[in-house]
């Protein structure tokens, strides 16, 4: 049923969002990967305010119970429910416009304009294109819009 990481995935988010959903919470996102000789199997979630344990560990047991139905040869040894952290990925639509304002981190794959990493106030998403108005490195101030499909990576950014 769920042989390769994709079709994990989203199996994964199939099952656990309506959950979340009831609990309050928001699906950030699920992720297998491989670490050492093990194989971990995470599902990321957020909700105002923040997450606690109790979140965690209640969407934990319920996904989990009905992952061992749907899987009983699961492809991972280790199961987590975790917050995403304070540097949140940004993935869907939703989150782009969620998070307008707010300073972000941004890579590509390749080098623009000479740079693969950026930093700035994230104006939104429009047209398939983030937009962002720098806030670092020579070219502070400007205002870049960069191919969501030349996007390695986008996430909140916070100053410590």
């Amino acid at each position: 049923m769920a042989k390769s990481g994709k079709r994990l995935e989203e199996l994964v988010e199939e099952v656990a969002a309506p959950h979340a959903a009831a609990l309050g919470l928001e699906l950030v996102g699920v992720e297998l990967v491989k670490e050492g000789a093990n194989r971990y199997l995470r599902v990321y979630i957020d909700k105002e305010g923040g997450v606690g344990f109790d979140d965690c560990e209640a969407l934990s047991r319920v996904v989990d119970a009905r992952l061992d139905e749907l899987l009983p040869n699961p492809p991972y040894e280790f199961f987590e429910v975790s917050s995403p952290g304070l540097e949140r990925p940004l993935k869907r639509e939703a989150d782009f416009a969620r998070f307008a304002g707010r300073k972000v981190m941004v890579t590509t794959y390749a080098p623009v304009d000479g740079q693969k990493s950026f930093v700035g106030e994230l104006l939104g998403l429009v047209d398939g294109r983030i937009m962002l108005r720098l806030t670092e490195g020579k070219s502070q101030g400007q205002t870049i819009a960069l191919d969501r499909k030349q996007v390695a990576s986008a996430r909140l950014y916070v100053d410590f």
